[in-house]
């Protein structure tokens, strides 16, 4: 069966070179292929297209009414192809962005101005939560993943590393001590965060490969980091932060971060996904790239600022 969108052009340049010989010509196509590709579509149809006579061709009230709707359609095509090929080079169109709440909150939203700036064409959609999205059934272009990466189908950019403190407010450890080992946290007041397995509401992971596990408790578990980190400030208890939450506040001194024995772990670090596409979209490049440069080489949250020994492990 002959292709129907070849039909329709072999048909429209047919009426614009008013000969098959031409219209072959202009395609590529051989006579003989025309002649075919014109009795298929009549076929199809069940009318004549063109009055054939050995002197001319010319074509018929029912060939007219039809080239109009072809050239519709392939006005359409046309211009489909054309606003996808832009897409691929000027980024342009609805970009959306899932990320975590804190890390979207903190690092991401006060970029959106000046990415906007730089591509006004872009409209970012930014979804915030803490749950692994599906990019492909809900229909997002790039999330952000903090920890190891458990969906070997998407293409991952290390944008960032994640390092994290444990860390307390004045106040609270004017109150209740400075410890200074990771077996001395047991007798303190430890803010759990539950989705994660490293600083949990239980135990907590130190070492260069996370390797040390230390039993902890405490009277509040939450599972966003910004709820922990209030409650720090307010002298609850201690919290094993990511730095991107806290860095600001051990820079002000609202809270601070504890020099044990043992390096915390780092959560592996800071990735923008996205599904596999020989030619992403521009303005998915455009985003990634521009955050990628915003994050290198050092992480705006920790210039100017080094936490305590941080281990390698990516186990969130």
């Amino acid at each position: 069966m002959l292709d129907r969108l070849t039909g329709l052009e072999v048909f429209a340049k047919v009426a614009a070179a008013g000969s098959f010989s031409a219209a072959g010509r202009a395609l590529g196509l051989s006579q003989t292929m025309v002649t075919k590709h014109i009795a298929a579509l009549e076929a199809r149809l069940g009318v004549k297209l063109f009055h054939r006579s050995t002197r001319r061709l010319s074509i018929t009230e029912a060939g007219r009414s039809y080239l109009e709707a072809s050239e519709r359609i392939l006005a359409d095509i046309d211009a489909a192809e054309a606003a996808v090929a832009a897409d691929r080079v000027e980024p342009r169109g609805l970009l959306r962005l899932n990320a975590p709440v804190a890390f979207g909150t903190r690092q991401i939203a006060p970029l959106l101005s000046e990415f906007a700036q730089r591509h006004p064409l872009v409209t970012v959609e930014l979804g915030l939560n803490d749950r692994l999205v599906d990019l492909a059934d809900e229909g997002w272009d790039s999330a952000i993943r903090i920890g190891s990466l458990s969906d070997s189908s998407l293409i991952a950019r290390r944008i960032a590393p994640c390092r994290t403190v444990v860390c307390a407010a004045p106040s609270y450890l004017a109150a209740r001590g400075n410890p200074r080992t990771v077996s001395s946290l047991t007798n303190h007041n430890s803010l759990g965060y539950t989705l994660s397995r490293v600083t949990g509401v239980d135990r907590w992971s130190f070492g260069a490969q996370g390797e040390i596990t230390v039993p902890v408790s405490g009277n509040l578990r939450a599972n966003n980091g910004d709820a922990l980190r209030t409650a720090a400030i307010a002298g609850q208890g201690l919290a094993y932060l990511p730095s991107f939450i806290v860095a600001d506040d051990l820079r002000a001194g609202t809270l601070v971060a504890l020099d044990l024995d043992q390096p915390t772990v780092e959560f592996g670090g800071i990735y923008a996904v996205f599904l596999p596409d020989r030619h992403p979209a521009a303005k998915v490049r455009a985003f990634i790239d521009f955050i990628a440069n915003r994050f290198a080489p050092e992480p705006p949250w920790d210039r100017d600022f080094v936490p305590p020994a941080t281990g390698v492990v990516a186990t969130d």
